[in-house]
């Protein structure tokens, strides 16, 4: 008998060893859809600083073809004299400016050389989303690479063609991805409101829907 309790205590303890060497993690399903998504769609998404008179922009770019045509908002480029992009694995290029014929909106496109193809998005339909659905946000928050924040859509402005969420969106996210949790993007986001001059983020977000963003592509790449 004590033989028997010795035998079932080393078997205990050796168990318990294996388990420590091979953690295991479980996530439920929202969490699983998340890290899908980021894992999916993180790789497609670039950190930019764009050199202007007064300083640095930062902003967030989401890669539409493999050979290097990024999207981001015209605001963190315009007026320019240098722009860096940083790829989510940490390499950096040098970008330019490609025309287009987009004076009024807030989309612009840049280019940058890679040696291999890149990962890109992919443009969901922006005109099925509904009000409470959960959303991702992948940005550059102040300069924090590929960060990610959740949400819904807050609301849809029909009169200003613009998705509200909650998502998180700070400076240097504008150019960034507003995704649906399939990893499409619906939106590329634009700009938050607050009160305080950019001192705190008070969840309401602004972005500029995807069906606009396809017609912009459409019409300035050929």
């Amino acid at each position: 008998m004590f033989l028997k309790c010795i035998k079932r205590t080393y078997i205990l303890i050796f168990t318990v060893f294996l388990m420590g060497l091979n953690p295991a993690q479980s996530y439920d399903s929202e969490e699983t859809t998340m890290i899908a998504v980021y894992e999916k769609i993180n790789p497609a998404i670039v950190a930019i600083d764009a050199e202007l008179k007064i300083g640095v922009s930062g902003g967030t770019g989401c890669i539409i073809n493999s050979n290097g045509t990024i999207l981001t908002s015209k605001h963190v480029i315009d007026g320019s004299k240098k722009i860096e992009v940083t790829t989510y694995d940490g390499k950096t290029y040098s970008a330019v400016v490609l025309p287009t014929n987009n004076k009024s909106g807030d989309l612009a496109l840049i280019k940058i050389n890679p040696k291999t193809p890149l990962n890109v998005i992919k443009l969901g339909n922006s005109d099925s989303i509904k009000v409470g659905q959960k959303v991702l946000a992948i940005g550059n928050p102040f300069g924090f690479a590929g960060t990610l924040t959740q949400g819904i859509v807050s609301r849809i402005d029909l009169a200003k063609n613009k998705i509200q969420t909650d998502a998180a969106i700070n400076p240097g996210c504008s150019g960034g991805p507003i995704l649906n949790t399939t990893g499409e993007v619906i939106g590329i986001s634009q700009s938050i409101y607050n009160p305080d001059n950019n001192i705190s983020n008070i969840g309401i977000g602004f972005a500029i829907p995807s069906d606009e963003v396809k017609k912009f592509i459409a019409h300035n790449i050929k």
